[in-house]
């Protein structure tokens, strides 16, 4: 398995950003597609982003496209995501998870197997 500690969340304001790190420790990254997940208050937890560690191929959910950015740093085992131009519906917990079958885009919930603890952001004036 592969255990993972996300780091970096906080206040903003709208308008602003936030880069948020996923480190992973246990099973190589190569292994896995990384995902990040963000959950408000009341709401159900939807999948923002995603990377296949091996080739580099990421997924956006359209509501984060073209503001946020994710990559990787297999050297640290670490993931990031960079988040721009934050609005107030950013704000919630934001998990990163790993899914050993290495999908982004087509990947349920489910197949993310390995959860982080979550880190809050929070964007508002």
């Amino acid at each position: 398995q592969v255990q993972l500690a996300e780091s970096g969340g906080g206040l903003v304001q709208p308008g602003g950003s936030l880069t948020l790190s996923c480190r992973a420790s246990g099973d190589a990254l190569e292994y896995y597609a990384i995902g990040w997940f963000r959950q408000a208050p009341g709401q159900e937890r939807d999948k923002v982003s995603c990377i296949s560690t091996d080739d580099g191929l990421t997924y956006y959910a359209d509501s984060v496209k073209g503001r946020f950015t994710i990559s990787g740093d297999e050297a640290s085992g670490t993931i990031y995501l960079q988040m721009n131009s934050l609005k107030p519906e950013d704000t919630g917990i934001y998990f990163c998870a790993a899914n050993p079958y290495m999908l982004c885009d087509m990947a349920p919930l489910t197949d993310f197997n390995y959860w982080g603890q979550g880190t809050q952001v929070t964007v508002s004036s």
